[in-house]
């Protein structure tokens, strides 16, 4: 399957699942701030990734799930260098580097693009 191909069926499904316009989806789209994604669309969006796309997507793998709980990762409302850290080796398929210079947990959902979704399906069908 080809980058268009799974770009293709990554914004057909994010359509469906968070009810916006085709043109809205874009590779720079963010999930929370610019498609109005919320925390129970995130549970739709990994269940449409797995049936379109037939991989297994383990909880926490996807997106970073129960930070807050973690008194270490956080002080303050920003993310520690430990958290920072964690997060980038749990998560390799996301961009951090603009939130990493401020690192709020409350803007941590805002790193989620289109693009995000892509280079992780793409890494799954690669690693199959």
């Amino acid at each position: 399957m080809t980058r268009d191909e799974i770009y293709a069926k990554v914004k057909d499904l994010l359509v469906d699942a968070l009810a916006v316009d085709d043109e809205d989806v874009t590779p720079t789209a963010r999930l929370t701030a610019d498609l109005g994604a919320e925390s129970i669309d995130f549970l739709d969006i990994v269940f449409k990734l797995q049936q379109t796309f037939g991989i297994q997507i383990p909880q926490g793998e996807l997106f970073p799930e129960n930070l807050s709980q973690h008194a270490n990762l956080i002080k303050d409302g920003k993310v520690t260098p430990e958290g920072i850290a964690m997060i980038k080796s749990k998560l390799p398929h996301v961009d951090f580097s603009a939130w990493e210079k401020d690192p709020v947990a409350k803007k941590l959902a805002e790193v989620f693009t289109v693009e995000t979704l892509v280079r992780y399906v793409e890494r799954k069908i690669a690693a199959k």
